[in-house]
């Protein structure tokens, strides 16, 4: 088919999981599995473990329901912009669908036509076309049928092959009629989505910062433990008031452990989520789709957006 191929879509369970590989949900299901032992332990109620887990568990369906929104937003607007171009078939001009072009098909571009596919130009009246998402270029190209003369390293450079036409680029003024050489991903547009889909996701400032808090919170957590342990063994010993040898070792060591749980902020990963999900809403409301809740606090901290001369 003539169209970009999309990325591999991840599985709802592969996504629900991706959400819980955040370091602060780590650390809450590290303190929901000590919160159960300690249940165990001392033959309490599980009320601590089934909290934390299902502060966990809203925090990974409310993620996974905003992206899937977003997600079907954008596939919405991808069928609404799935193209006709006017082609030759059997010697009549016909209308099919862009996605159904092959090579060698004449296609008849107009002003206002999307180019569909890459295509070397057979016939040209006044032809300009806007290459600006490919280019740079913010006036429109002059067309031509010549042939050009290569550069030094035997190729003419994107910008100055003015006898083709590009699928992305769109006719502003003339008409003209091209055959196609390249459809879908072999095409110059192809390239630029095949770079794009293999480039590397960076972090977002929030999931930077969220991640150091919980680097330093399991630091102060462990600490806290091994002062509390250290602390409550020591005056267990000198105070003598133990039956066995680890009965002292067992009560402060649960002590410690109550109070690195009651020190991890259950409730942080959940506001985080639902306060980036009422941003997203609010966008929403004014048409614009955000496919990663974590981009709205990057957008929130945006100072300057600079754009070049296409726009």
């Amino acid at each position: 088919k003539n169209r970009l191929a999309e990325v591999k879509k991840d599985s709802l369970i592969k996504r629900f999981f991706a959400q819980l590989a955040d370091p602060m949900i780590i650390i809450l299901l590290v303190a929901a599995a000590i919160s159960g032992v300690l249940a165990v332990v001392e033959n309490e109620s599980f009320a601590d473990v089934i909290i934390i887990l299902a502060v966990v568990l809203i925090n990974a369906i409310l993620g996974v329901y905003q992206e899937s929104k977003a997600e079907k937003a954008i596939e919405a607007l991808q069928e609404m912009a799935a193209a006709t171009s006017k082609v030759y078939r059997d010697g009549k001009i016909v209308t099919v669908k862009s996605e159904d072009l092959v090579k060698g098909d004449i296609v008849v571009l107009e002003a206002g036509d999307a180019v569909p596919a890459d295509g070397r130009i057979i016939q040209c009246a006044s032809m300009k076309i806007e290459e600006a998402a490919l280019t740079g270029e913010s006036v429109p190209v002059g067309k031509l049928i010549d042939v050009l003369t290569a550069g030094e390293n035997g190729e003419v450079p994107l910008g100055d092959r003015k006898n083709m036409v590009f699928m992305g680029s769109t006719v502003v003024y003339g008409r003209g009629k091209a055959v196609v050489t390249a459809t879908g991903m072999d095409t110059e547009m192809g390239k630029i989505a095949d770079a794009l889909a293999n480039a590397e996701e960076g972090k977002t400032p929030l999931q930077i910062k969220l991640a150091g808090l919980s680097k330093i919170l399991t630091y102060l957590v462990i600490g806290i433990c091994v002062v509390i342990f250290g602390v409550q063994l020591g005056s267990a010993y000198i105070t003598g008031n133990y039956e066995t040898i680890f009965d002292p070792i067992l009560s402060s060591f649960m002590v410690a452990i109550s109070l690195a749980v009651a020190a991890i902020p259950e409730g942080l990963a959940t506001v985080v989520t639902i306060v980036l999900s009422i941003g997203v809403t609010k966008m929403s409301k004014r048409s614009a789709v955000i496919r990663r809740l974590t981009a709205v606090e990057t957008l929130g901290c945006t100072q300057v957006i600079c754009s070049d001369k296409t726009g």
